[in-house]
């Protein structure tokens, strides 16, 4: 049997879940999909699969083998679609990861939209508030929010991601009502990111002056979720991804704090392995998040402040 034939079929019986399934994607009886998969253990001399009447997993060997054939397989497919040899249809999986404040209906309605424009590419959307390998972890791609980024990856800005300093109204009236100034935070509980030095904070005021951003702690978290979660609860103040929070500014739930400071600005990048061809579904998947991220305005922004209230910057 072919052996490149035999890494396509375990590759998408992986991703389809089952020998019927690949099968019919690869056009071939599924016996004859079940004799690839057995030849490629027999080769290796390990079993890839668990297979039981109604269900297949990975073993541990299969885990490893799939995530390197899988980058094998994707690089020749995107080798060969480079010089017109074969279709450029994107399809497979695309294992990507992102920051948790990215768990959002209109975030999940972008996600929606490319698996509409593209049925074949499955999106394997991993969460996190870390920086994984890429490489190392098996990440087609990964989304990064920083005001910095290394020299050594390779990047492309996908939109500014606005922080917003907020708290709810009735914390605010509970602690003497919405700060003037930076140096008045100092009587308010924040609820900070564990990765973040809280010496190194300031707020670009009118006219570009900078101001020292003194918080006092009154929680860590390195989850984005349940620190607005604990804003909510009246626990502190935070600032939090408009993302998160633009419904809530929207309808009053929560006020942003300082709205003529600002905090520096965060720039959304997909950050990919250096490749000297790009995958048509991980190339689709950066076009697509940049045409729509790159697009989208914030409610809060053009909404316009009641009669009764002071006009807020947001």
């Amino acid at each position: 049997m072919d052996r490149m034939t035999s890494l396509r079929v375990f590759r998408e019986v992986v991703e389809a879940g089952s020998f019927v399934a690949a099968a019919g994607r690869l056009g071939m009886s599924p016996p004859m999909a079940s004799k690839h998969v057995a030849q490629l253990e027999k080769s290796l001399g390990a079993r890839l699969l668990h297979r039981s009447s109604r269900h297949l997993s990975l073993t541990e060997a299969g885990t490893a083998w799939y995530e390197q054939s899988r980058r094998a397989l994707d690089l020749l497919d995107a080798a060969e679609a480079a010089i017109g040899q074969t279709s450029e249809t994107p399809r497979g999986q695309l294992k990507v990861s992102a920051p948790v404040w990215c768990a959002t209906p209109r975030f999940a309605r972008v996600l929606a939209d490319y698996r509409e424009r593209y049925p074949e590419v499955l999106v394997d959307m991993h969460l996190e508030n870390r920086k994984v390998d890429l490489a190392a972890d098996g990440y087609d791609i990964a989304l990064r929010a920083t005001q910095e980024l290394s020299s050594a990856l390779i990047a492309r800005p996908l939109c500014r991601v606005p922080f917003y300093l907020a708290g709810t109204p009735a914390y605010l009236a509970r602690v003497g009502g919405d700060p003037a100034l930076p140096a008045d935070l100092a009587r308010f509980g924040a609820i900070v990111p564990s990765y973040v030095n809280l010496e190194n904070l300031a707020l670009k005021g009118p006219g570009g002056r900078m101001f020292p951003l003194r918080l006092t702690p009154a929680m860590r978290s390195d989850d984005t979720t349940l620190t607005l979660h604990a804003v909510h609860a009246g626990m502190g103040i935070a600032f939090m991804p408009l993302w998160l929070i633009d419904d809530d500014l929207a309808q009053g739930r929560l006020v942003r704090l300082l709205p003529d400071f600002d905090s520096p600005p965060v720039t959304l990048f997909a950050v990919y392995t250096s490749r000297q061809y790009m995958s048509p579904k991980l190339r689709t998947f950066i076009d697509f998040l940049s045409e729509r991220l790159g697009g989208l305005q914030p409610k809060s922004a053009a909404r316009p402040a009641p009669a009764e209230e002071k006009p807020r910057k947001h």
